[in-house]
């Protein structure tokens, strides 16, 4: 499902151990045809209550990248991943519980006709290029990179 090559993959895993990152997430990229982006909104008595995000979450142990990104937009979206696409770089955070966080994006590509089921956000919208400037500087910079390797 993924066209990424392993050996980038097994590095960023590498890189982020090497840099002290102890919980690594991924981050889903996914756009309709109209280059529209989905995001999520979280509630606000959540951890970031408030923020729109990407679809992401968690790596498990002894899981890849691709399959925790696979696992998770259709754990919060409902919404099957069909292919994998390009790496649109990383950021790192500190999470609730205060551990060093390394998010790795991609671009991903989902079922066409799907609808959007929620559990763990309270609003989902497909945000055009202006309303995408509602999150956070770190997404933005990598909605710009997904911009630019669209091109």
């Amino acid at each position: 499902m993924s066209s990424l090559d392993t050996a980038l993959l097994d590095d960023l895993a590498r890189t982020a151990e090497r840099d002290g990152i102890t919980k690594t997430v991924v981050g889903a990229v996914i756009a309709d045809t109209h280059d529209k982006v989905l995001l999520l909104h979280r509630p606000a008595d959540d951890y970031l209550g408030g923020l729109w995000e990407l679809p992401s979450g968690g790596v498990d142990d002894g899981e890849t990248l691709i399959d925790a990104l696979e696992r998770e937009v259709t754990e919060e979206t409902g919404l099957t991943v069909v292919a994998v696409g390009d790496y649109l770089g990383h950021f790192d955070y500190r999470s609730g519980s205060g551990r060093a966080t390394r998010q790795f994006n991609f671009t991903a590509t989902v079922n066409p006709g799907e609808t959007i089921t929620l559990t763990e956000h309270d609003a989902h919208l497909w945000a055009d290029r202006t309303q995408q400037n509602q999150v956070s500087t770190a997404v933005q910079t990598i909605l710009n990179t997904w911009r630019r390797q669209a091109d």
